[in-house]
């Protein structure tokens, strides 16, 4: 059986998953005005052939799907800091036991342990 956490490890869970966060909402910061710019240069009034179009929406594409995971990664970790605050962090939602120090080193904002996330995607064909 895993043990709760330590205090020590608490904060430095915590101060990792706050920087993690910095870094990605930079990322979307920094994908939303390149989305934004390449939106404005090839809109200045050229005509494009059906190539270049294509190739402009997959980019935008791509820039969408890595703003979409990293919009989903901060909604993953809000959700670990609220259960760090409620003081729920470390613990399986689904069977209730602690969820493993080095399954919340490598996934901090992991919300299961490992046998139940394994049953989860199981279950989703994963």
């Amino acid at each position: 059986m895993t043990q709760p956490l330590a205090p020590e490890q608490l904060d430095r869970l915590q101060s990792d998953m706050r920087d993690r966060l910095v870094q990605l909402r930079a990322q979307v910061a920094h994908a939303l005005e390149h989305s934004v710019h390449e939106s404005h240069e090839f809109s200045a009034g050229e005509v494009l052939d059906m190539e270049d179009t294509a190739f402009i929406r997959m980019v935008r594409e791509l820039d969408l799907a890595d703003i979409e995971r990293d919009a989903a990664e901060i909604h993953d970790i809000d959700a670990a800091l609220a259960r760090m605050d409620d003081g729920s962090y470390g613990q399986c939602v689904d069977c209730g036991e602690p969820i493993a120090l080095a399954r919340l080193e490598a996934y901090p904002s992991a919300k299961r342990c490992y046998a139940c996330q394994q049953a989860v995607e199981r279950a989703q064909g994963m």
